[in-house]
């Protein structure tokens, strides 16, 4: 998605798209949140919110980090509620993202994180919209897996609209990945009950089936929305299709256990302390 000749065409929306994306940078990496985009441009539009994000993709590509998969968000109703829009948007997975579930997760790298857990789909073959569809998404798994999915807002209080959490690149920050993998076939991906676990106890319950009606539908919409830009989900990729659940705030936290029925139990030590110090009511 590089290259957008709609940027070079026009030199201001260009020079908004830079000054948008330094910004949202700059945040992240002082982990100093900021107003919202929208807030200073009440006309960013989607789309425009997509190449600001694609611009930080591409100074994180030159750095030498990789691209290891997507990420889509808001796809249940919980979220989309909680965060008050009503379609999914989608991030970049790097490799700097992944950690390793083994050692604590250090809040002292982020501005103000919240946890989500959620299948992961890897993929054994490409896709590429448009017309991919869940059935083919799930021949084109390879295995499934329970997974963390650290969220975090470079805006303050998390106060966005869609145009802001896509421009942050669907608020991706961390991945934690479960050790069990089971071939998609296994389960009935729509019907598994899920819980997300703080401290010892249960904070949210769920069903994979509100994932879309079912979590590859959300892969099949990112492949057939990324289609359009002529990008594919490459062979390898990890998708994760978005929490059944509602996030919640892990400041103060010390423990998180997500589990998803057939797909086993994932746990995370939590250590240091974020940018913003508020926790979940």
């Amino acid at each position: 998605m590089s290259g957008d000749p709609q940027m070079t065409e026009n030199s201001s929306a260009g020079d908004v798209i830079v000054r948008c994306a330094d910004a949202l940078y700059q945040a992240e990496t002082t982990r100093r949140p900021i107003q919202p985009l929208t807030r200073a441009h009440a006309d960013l539009s989607v789309a425009d919110a997509y190449r600001i994000q694609q611009f930080n993709i591409e100074r994180r590509l030159r750095s030498g980090q990789r691209i290891v998969g997507h990420k889509i968000g808001l796809t249940a109703r919980a979220m989309q509620e909680k965060f008050g829009v009503n379609e999914p948007d989608y991030g970049h997975l790097l490799d700097a993202m992944v950690l390793d579930g083994t050692r604590a997760l250090d809040l002292g790298t982020l501005v103000d994180p919240q946890i989500e857990v959620e299948p992961a789909f890897f993929l054994g073959r490409r896709l590429k919209g448009p017309g991919v569809t869940a059935a083919e998404v799930m021949a084109a798994t390879e295995y499934v897996s329970v997974c963390f999915e650290i969220i975090d807002s470079r805006f303050i209080d998390w106060k966005v609209r869609l145009q802001d959490t896509v421009a942050d690149n669907g608020s991706s920050a961390r991945v934690v990945l479960g050790a069990k993998r089971v071939k998609p076939a296994a389960l009935a991906l729509d019907k598994l009950d899920t819980e997300l676990e703080i401290d010892g106890k249960v904070m949210e319950r769920g069903n994979t089936g509100e994932i879309l009606g079912h979590p590859a539908n959300g892969v099949a919409w990112l492949a057939n929305y990324v289609g359009g830009f002529g990008v594919a989900l490459e062979t390898g990729h990890i998708v994760l299709p978005g929490t059944c659940t509602r996030s919640r705030r892990i400041y103060g936290c010390r423990r998180l256990v997500g589990r998803i029925a057939g797909l086993g139990e994932i746990s995370l030590d939590v250590t240091g302390t974020p940018a913003v110090t508020r926790a979940e009511n």
